[in-house]
C-alpha cells in the first residue's frame, strides 16, 4: 500500500488528512498489544466527512496509522504542548495514557518508520503546496482532524465541537482565521479558537503567511458525526449532514479569499 494518497485539484485549498489512515505494517502490528491493535485514536471517517465538499480542492491523505508514526508531530520529537499530556512521534500510549505496545519501537524502528511514512507524507504535502502556490500565488492548507470529546488524560471536561488552531494567529492571515472562526461561532455547534488544540506540527510548519502559505487546523469532536465515540466507530449520516454543510461553507469561503491573500499575505483590511 502506498503511504499517501493524493488527489490533485485546480483550486487554492489543500485538505491535509494525517490521521485518517488505518494501515499498520505486519511487523508493527505484532509489536502492538491488544489495546494498540484496536487503533482507537484514529480520526475515524474524517476523509468521508470532507469528501466532495469543495470542487477543485486537493486532498493529501496519510494511509498509515498514527501508531506507526504520527504525521502531525515534529520529526525531531519536540513536544507541541510542553508541560501537557500529549502523544509523541511514535506514541507509547494511547490518548487515555495506557500503554499500546508489547515491544516498544527501538530508535532504529522509529527512524525506519519516519523514512518510510512520515517523510513520504510530508514530501507529498510539500509538493502539493508548491504546485498550488505556483498556480494561484497562494496556498491554503486546511488540516482536518477529529478526536473523542471526552479524554481526561488530555483535557478536562467536554471538548467543544469545533476546535480551530492557528498557533495564536501565526500560521495564517487574519482573514483566514476570521472566516473560519465567524462561520463556526455563528453555527449551531460549540466552538473555540486556539484552545486546547492550537494546531499541530503540520499547521505550524507550513503556515507562513508572509510566503503566501496559510495553514489552519480544525479538530472536530467525534460526537458531531459518529453514532457513538466507541467501537465500531460508526459514521452517522444524519449528524454528518449538518456538519458537512458548515464545512462546505467554510471551505468555499477560504477558496473565495485566495485572490485577496495573493496580493495581501497578512490578510488585513
Amino acid at each position: 500500500m502506498s503511504p499517501v494518497n493524493v488527489k490533485e485539484g485546480d483550486g487554492p485549498v489543500i485538505l491535509g488528512l494525517p490521521h485518517a489512515g488505518t494501515f499498520v505494517p505486519p511487523e508493527v502490528a505484532q509489536a502492538l498489544n491488544e489495546r494498540g491493535r484496536a487503533l482507537a485514536d484514529t480520526d475515524w471517517h474524517v476523509d468521508q466527512l470532507y469528501d466532495g465538499l469543495l470542487p477543485g480542492a486537493t486532498y493529501v491523505r496519510a494511509n498509515f496509522h498514527r501508531y506507526v508514526i504520527d504525521a502531525n508531530r515534529d520529526p525531531a520529537g519536540v513536544s507541541l504542548y510542553p508541560g501537557q499530556n500529549t502523544t509523541t512521534l511514535v506514541p507509547l500510549t494511547d490518548f487515555d495514557g495506557e500503554p499500546i505496545w508489547n515491544q516498544p519501537p527501538s530508535t532504529q524502528d522509529i527512524a525506519a518508520q519516519q523514512a518510510a511514512f512520515h517523510s513520504a507524507y510530508h514530501a507529498a504535502l510539500a509538493e502539493q503546496i508548491a504546485r498550488v502556490k505556483a498556480r494561484h500565488g497562494v496556498a491554503i492548507l486546511f488540516d482536518c482532524h477529529s478526536i473523542r470529546s471526552r479524554i481526561p488524560f488530555l483535557f478536562d471536561g467536554v471538548l467543544p465541537d469545533l476546535n480551530i488552531g492557528t498557533n495564536g494567529g501565526l500560521t495564517c492571515a487574519a482573514l483566514v482565521q476570521d472566516a473560519v472562526w465567524q462561520a463556526c461561532e455563528g453555527s449551531e455547534f460549540s466552538a473555540v479558537l486556539n484552545g486546547r488544540f492550537k494546531g499541530g506540527w503540520t499547521t505550524r510548519h507550513y503556515g507562513q503567511p508572509e510566503a503566501h502559505v496559510h495553514a489552519i487546523q480544525l479538530e472536530l469532536a467525534q460526537s458531531t458525526y459518529l453514532t457513538a465515540e466507541e467501537p465500531p466507530w460508526s459514521y452517522d449520516s444524519d449528524k454528518a449532514l449538518k456538519l458537512r454543510g458548515l464545512l462546505r461553507d467554510i471551505l468555499i469561503s477560504l477558496a473565495d479569499l485566495a485572490p485577496s491573500l495573493n496580493t495581501n499575505p497578512k490578510g488585513t483590511s
